[in-house]
Formats: structure tokens, C-alpha cells, sequence
């Protein structure tokens, strides 16, 4: 039977009518289709406000139209990181009033015909599983060819933006509006538990890199990690699922310690038990059968910790600082016996490139493969009207990963 052109585009604007397309004039194959979901978004979306310290509300703002350039995405689950423990608290940031979350995931509900691809080339499609990461619309100097020489630290992200009227700018939230020049990944091929680790995970796969440009982390190397929060945690996974299997962790909570060889530690050392630093160091070098360390990560924002470490570490070995996200105070240490006659390999690492991104999530394959229970990382999970609760178990360390996750069905 034969079928006109008219018929044709009649059959294609119906059917993009149902999607919630449209249809240009004036060919069949010429038109812009903003797709979105099976017609169940909602006109308001409850956003979790950091509106006075060491208080969210949760309010109502309508959803924002969706531009030829925009994703909505609804969120499944977001992390609660340190960073938002200390906003919660002090606001050093000065961001009040702020909707936060930047360790959030979700899937993609609606998106702008010019949206084809993620940041690393993948196809984006409605109903994908997505992240995001940087937002590059105010330092147009970072571009996807320079992501090595800058990290997330010169660019923004959402869950640390100042309110505007958009309001949906962070994971904490049930949507999330991503505009034009934010990077997203699609994700789909992760489970929800891993995609809510790949940000504070990313941290971790920038440190080791940054650990490496010393050449001293090698498959026998001796390493010790101070600090057994979700970050030391997750570095003693990162190193393991590298091949190194000589490390010892440091902290003082036995519980930590004990899942911090159920991720790759072989020692555990508790400085509970050991009275000053020279008994402490002594039992760090036991650890290793009689040396000191080829090289460690200092994971804890404590600058008693900071000061420490060095003792840890063996002539010529190296340091990766990474604790100190924020200001946490000063370290006192002698440059001369610490630093210098050690001729100690000192690097810093403060959060991510975008390129660290798409390492993390072969990283989680990888980790999960060998077995490693990262997943296990997140003890709590609250729903989003609880947020002020997830953010005072957060305070008082009474478990790793905190999280806030969408129940099923909502």
C-alpha cells in the first residue's frame, strides 16, 4: 500500500505528540524532539534549603522549562560528604540560603534537543542513569583538552551553588535542573549504592594519581593510610585494586580498622594502644616487619595527624596530603628532620579533574570484581524529609557513608 508524505508526517507528529515532541514544518525528517518521560513529572519539585545553620527546610519550587540545552533529572540518591557536614554547621562557604548535595545521582526524566552525548562521548538518552560533575559556563579558560591542569576546584558544581531562580542546584532534592555547560556522565552500567560512591572515589583516584608522579608507588611498595573515614577507606581500596597489597591503616576506632582490611589492608595498627609518637611509629614499623613506609596518604583534616605522619615514612619515601578540604588549622612540624634531611616526595590533593571521573567508574567495576564490599561503605540511608537527622549522624561519626535515597515508587 502506498503512503504519501503527508500521511508519513502525520503518523510521526502523533507519535511525537504521545512522547512529548514536536514536529517542525515542512519534511518528515526535519524535527526537534525534547524528549521526557512517560508524562508523570510533576509542576514542583521539593528541594532540601540549608536556610540557617544546622537547618534544612524542605520547600516547593516549580520545575523550570527545559531548554534546548538542559537535562532534568530526577534524583535516586546523593551522598552526604564532609563538605556538607561543614556548611550544615558553620557555613564557611557563606552559601545560606543553599540547596546542597554534589555526591547525587539519578535518571533522566526530560532533555533538550541539543543534548545528544554525555562528557566523554557517550549517547544520553531519556531514562539513562546519570552524574554530574564540573559546571563550565563561568571559566570559560577549562575546556574538555586542559582537564588534567585544573581540578573541580576552579570550576562550579551543583550542591555548592548560591541560590537563584532555578532553585533545583543540588542532589538534595527530588530533580535536579542541569543546564549548558555542566559535564554529566551516563552511568546506567553502575548500581544506585555505586553510583552515589563515584564522587567521594573520585577524590581518591586523583590522590593516587597525584601520588604517582613521585615513582615511588609501586606493586611492592610499603604504604600506610592515617585516617579511616569513608576517604582512607576508599584510598586503601583504590591502592588495592592497583595491585598493592602492603598496607597498613592507622586510626583509632576498632571498627574502621576492621573494615579497612575487609578493603585491602593487610596491618592495622590502633593508636589507642600506643602512648606518644615514637611508640606509635615503632608500631607503624612492626607493621612492616622492621621498616618504615615507602610512601603515605593522610586522610584524617586532624594537623596533629599531619604532623605525625612524617615519622611514618622512610628516607626518600613520599606523602600524599589530601585531609585538609577545608581550613582545619596549621601542622607543626620541623621542616629540617620531617621534610628536608628525609628528602620526603611532598604532594598535595585537593578533589578531582574531570578526567579522574571516567578512571572512577573503572575502578568500581574493578573493585567490585576482586571483591572488595565498597558498597558496604554506606551504613545509612535516610529519605529526603530526613535530611536534618542524615546530617547530625553524619556530625557525630556514628557511621561511614551517609546517604539520602529516594524510596522506590516515590
Amino acid at each position: 500500500m502506498a503512503v504519501n508524505e503527508k500521511d508519513v508526517e502525520l503518523i510521526v507528529k502523533q507519535i511525537l505528540d504521545q512522547m512529548g515532541g514536536t514536529v517542525s514544518s515542512g519534511s518528515t525528517a526535519a524535527y526537534s524532539y525534547s524528549g521526557s518521560a512517560s508524562g508523570n513529572i510533576p509542576s514542583k519539585a521539593r528541594v532540601a534549603m540549608l536556610v540557617d545553620k544546622e537547618r534544612f527546610e524542605i520547600k516547593e519550587f516549580p520545575i523550570p522549562e527545559v531548554g534546548d540545552d538542559d537535562i532534568l533529572v530526577k534524583v535516586e540518591g546523593c551522598g552526604v560528604c564532609g563538605t556538607d557536614a561543614h556548611e550544615f554547621k558553620r557555613d564557611p562557604f557563606g552559601l545560606i540560603p543553599v540547596a546542597l548535595g554534589h555526591e547525587g545521582t539519578g535518571e533522566i526524566v526530560k532533555m533538550g534537543k541539543n543534548v545528544k552525548k554525555d562528557s566523554a562521548g557517550k549517547d544520553l538518552h531519556v531514562g539513562d542513569k546519570v552524574v554530574t560533575c564540573m559546571i563550565f559556563q563561568d571559566d570559560p579558560e577549562i575546556t574538555m583538552f586542559d582537564l588534567n591542569k585544573q581540578n573541580v576546584g576552579a570550576a562550579d558544581v551543583y550542591g555548592l551553588l548560591p541560590d537563584d531562580d532555578y532553585h533545583l542546584n543540588g542532589w538534595f532534592s527530588d530533580y535536579i535542573f542541569v543546564r549548558k555547560g555542566s559535564t554529566i556522565f551516563n552511568v546506567s552500567d553502575l548500581d544506585l549504592d555505586s553510583r552515589v560512591l563515584i564522587e567521594p572515589c573520585a577524590v581518591l583516584i586523583h590522590a593516587v594519581e597525584r601520588a604517582k608522579t613521585t615513582g615511588i608507588l609501586r606493586f611492592n611498595s610499603r604504604v600506610v593510610v592515617q585516617g579511616c573515614g569513608p576517604i582512607g577507606l576508599i584510598c586503601i581500596a583504590v591502592l588495592r585494586t592497583m595491585g598493592i597489597q602492603n598496607i597498613t591503616a592507622v586510626d583509632g576506632n576498632a571498627k574502621r580498622l576492621e573494615f579497612a582490611k575487609r578493603l585491602g589492608a593487610d596491618k592495622t595498627v590502633d593508636f589507642n594502644d600506643h602512648k606518644g609518637i615514637e611508640a606509635l611509629t615503632k608500631a607503624v614499623e612492626d607493621s612492616f616487619d622492621g621498616h618504615l613506609a615507602d610512601f603515605a596518604f593522610q586522610c584524617t583534616g586532624n594537623p596533629k595527624a599531619h604532623a605525625n605522619i612524617y615519622k611514618f615514612i622512610r628516607n626518600g619515601g613520599g606523602l600524599c596530603e589530601l585531609g585538609f578540604f577545608v581550613n582545619g588549622g596549621d601542622a607543626t612540624i620541623n621542616p629540617h628532620f620531617d621534610l628536608c634531611s628525609k628528602e620526603i616526595n611532598l604532594v598535595g590533593s585537593w578533589v578531582y579533574t574531570l578526567r579522574d571521573y571516567g578512571t572512577t567508574f573503572d575502578f568500581l567495576k574493578r573493585a567490585k570484581s576482586i571483591g572488595l564490599p565498597l558498597n558496604e561503605l554506606i551504613t545509612h540511608k535516610f529519605p529526603l524529609e530526613e535530611i536534618n537527622e542524615a546530617l547530625k549522624t553524619n556530625l557525630a561519626m556514628t557511621g561511614l557513608k551517609i546517604a539520602i535515597i529516594t524510596p522506590p515508587g516515590r
